[in-house]
């Protein structure tokens, strides 16, 4: 570990800095969509964000994870030697790191690449379990050890989960095979190291954080940076918030404000940034509140639509955190399909604020496991 961290001082620091494209594809929202089975879906599957952040479940060996239809950014990781490849959501919201295995026969695993550990020279198997529970029931797998690979960073001796059921049909319809957890271990299931933290362990990155650049047009562009921080995809200052609880990373919101006017959030309250989901999402009141003021309606199943046609004149939602203003022009919440216009805030029967993708790509962000902080800035 420590030749690593000598090599990471000796050389240029952009060297130690590495970049992961992160690529936008198609959501099982838009795949259920386009075969005429969404209406059918939501039916049996309600929107439910906020059962990964249970409190109940982050304190057992459970780690709870969201069916979200609308996440859509991935990367790509291996596993292995030699390696083999998989589609990773990098979800700030988890800790594990977990990919389909040969093992699975559920319906969900038929369609992604799998995991093979009689193919790599590297593997080490343990006799633990992991468990991560859904909304409509859990995956259950193994953890094993193998070298992972993610954007030039050899990790070796990752511990990571092979699933051998994954439940319903939700994760049929994604275009990822697996996810890369960087919330804190404290919520890691089975106790096993996340990669971040396994990553510091052995000094491969240069400074113990994290960032990440959500392109707001197109599918091009979006990146994770392990170990830096790169000017080059913000404006202005960081504006850093401190972390309140060292499990997800948790920090905690002033207000939310339209017009001038608090809509929500009046006093304070506890915000999660999460690259795990996709929409902002709030406590069903507030929530409401917010899509009264920017005229946005609410169908039986949850889903929230707004009139293409009056973007231009719906008013900005503010969010002040730690004192600092960050705004969420229209253009930023009102998401923009053939089918029609919808709104980028869901509700759930919560008290938790979930800052998802909808906020990331207006704010470049920074997640500073160093100095137990989060930085948000202006993305370029």
């Amino acid at each position: 570990m420590k030749w690593a961290v000598v090599l990471c001082a000796l050389v240029a620091l952009s060297e130690c800095i590495h970049k992961i494209p992160l690529y936008k594809g198609k959501s099982a929202r838009e795949t259920l969509e386009e075969q005429g089975l969404l209406e059918e879906y939501l039916k049996t599957h309600p929107y439910n964000p906020t059962i990964k952040f249970n409190p109940v479940l982050a304190q057992t060996s459970d780690e709870p994870l969201t069916n979200d239809m609308d996440l859509s950014y991935y990367g790509v990781i291996s596993i292995g030697t030699p390696p083999q490849s998989f589609k990773v959501i990098f979800d700030t919201g988890s800790s594990n790191l977990w990919v389909p295995s040969v093992y699975c026969n559920s319906y969900a695993c038929s369609n992604h690449k799998k995991f093979n550990p009689s193919q790599s020279s590297t593997y080490r198997s343990t006799s633990q379990t992991v468990s991560i529970q859904y909304g409509t029931g859990a995956m259950t797998g193994i953890l094993g050890y193998d070298t992972v690979t993610v954007g030039g960073i050899v990790d070796n001796n990752q511990i990571f989960g092979l699933s051998e059921t994954e439940p319903g049909s939700f994760l049929y319809y994604v275009v990822f095979d697996g996810i890369l957890g960087l919330a804190y271990p404290s919520i890691s299931s089975s106790g096993a190291t996340p990669v971040f933290d396994n990553m510091m362990n052995q000094g491969l990155v240069s400074q113990d954080l994290f960032s990440f650049y959500l392109s707001r047009d197109g599918q091009a562009g979006s990146v994770v940076t392990f170990g830096g921080i790169d000017p080059s995809y913000y404006t202005g200052q960081i504006n850093w918030v401190p972390v309140t609880s060292q499990t997800y990373w948790e920090i905690t919101m002033d207000q939310v404000t339209v017009n001038g006017q608090t809509v929500a959030c009046s006093g304070g309250c506890r915000g999660i940034i999460d690259t795990g989901t996709s929409l902002v999402v709030g406590p069903t009141n507030d929530i409401n509140n917010i899509q009264a003021w920017v005229g946005a309606t609410t169908n039986q199943n949850g889903q929230s639509t707004v009139n293409c046609n009056s973007i231009g004149s719906m008013p900005e939602v503010v969010f002040t955190i730690n004192g600092i203003n960050f705004p969420l022009p229209p253009s930023a919440y009102v998401s923009q399909r053939t089918s029609g216009c919808s709104s980028g805030f869901g509700q759930d029967y919560n008290d938790l604020w979930i800052l998802g993708d909808v906020f990331i790509r207006v704010y470049y962000s920074i997640f500073d496991r160093g100095n137990n902080r989060v930085g948000l800035a202006q993305a370029a």
